[in-house]
């Protein structure tokens, strides 16, 4: 019987390491497919419906090198949005036709206010705002800049005896401003989107609901705890929203409408199941 001889053992072994690294650059080729290349936007900020969107903001006053400064003066707010470098944003985009949006709302989730700042010609923002209850409110600033959306949010502490207000329980129905306003949806799960439609009526009748920064209603969704702030898609012809849930637990539902000039809120609680 012959013996291969070292050169045709070295060229057998240099074979079999030539075959091995072609398998592993197949393979790796095929996971790296789609590396470096994002899925496409949806308008909103995030991806297409039934793609993994991050469903919640406003949960640090920092984030991709933009941070909220909020100061109160009195009855005022003022606040501002700086970059890495400590200088102030000027330059937002137009969100639900305006450029800023302020959310603030007290930890136990009482309290909403929904407000359009002005803006100075030095960049910094200020809105009169009216904080009744002693407390630690909790403050978002709604913003777009560069076609990224961001919600940013710190806490503000009001002196005094604080009385907190329990979450109240699930119902389909709140009553506001001599109307009935109904939640019509199905199971909300964990992760899946969830369709949120709403319905207006007064003594019955159905009620006339106007434009209402640039759609029929604004929708603010709030997770009890960490007050994590969802990002809602509105529907431009009625009063549905899309919304993912991210984790199981008790939601509160902010919706804002508009009948005859004039600005009403309705709330709820969600509660979203596994």
């Amino acid at each position: 019987m012959n013996t291969p001889t070292p050169y045709l053992r070295l060229a057998g072994f240099a074979a079999v390491l030539a075959l091995v690294f072609a398998v592993a650059a197949v393979a790796g080729g095929a996971a790296d497919v789609d590396r470096g290349t994002p899925p496409p936007e949806d308008g909103h900020g995030g991806k297409h419906m039934g793609m993994a969107a991050d469903p919640v903001r406003g949960l640090a006053v920092s984030e991709g090198g933009l941070t909220l400064q909020l100061s109160r003066r009195g009855r005022e707010l003022d606040f501002r949005i700086a970059d890495r470098r400590g200088r102030t944003v000027r330059d937002f985009d137009v969100e639900h036709t305006k450029r800023m949006h302020l959310v603030v709302v007290r930890r136990d989730m009482t309290g909403f206010q929904h407000l359009h700042p002005r803006q100075a010609a030095d960049g910094t923002w200020s809105v009169p705002t009216t904080l009744a209850a002693a407390g630690t409110y909790r403050v978002f600033a709604d913003f777009s800049v560069g076609g990224r959306p961001r919600t940013l949010a710190t806490d503000l502490a009001v002196d005094g005896e604080v009385r907190t207000t329990p979450l109240p329980q699930p119902d389909p129905i709140a009553a506001v401003d001599g109307m009935q306003v109904r939640l019509d949806e199905g199971p909300s799960h964990a992760g899946a989107g969830s369709q949120l439609r709403f319905t207006v009526t007064r003594a019955g009748r159905p009620v006339a609901i106007e434009d209402y920064l640039g759609a029929k209603g604004h929708l603010v969704a709030l997770r009890e705890g960490d007050l994590a702030f969802l990002h809602v898609h509105p529907d431009a012809r009625s009063l549905r929203f899309e919304a993912t849930f991210p984790t199981a637990g008790r939601y509160r539902l902010f919706l804002q409408f508009q009948t005859e000039g004039r600005v009403h809120t309705a709330e709820f609680t969600q509660e979203v199941g596994r």
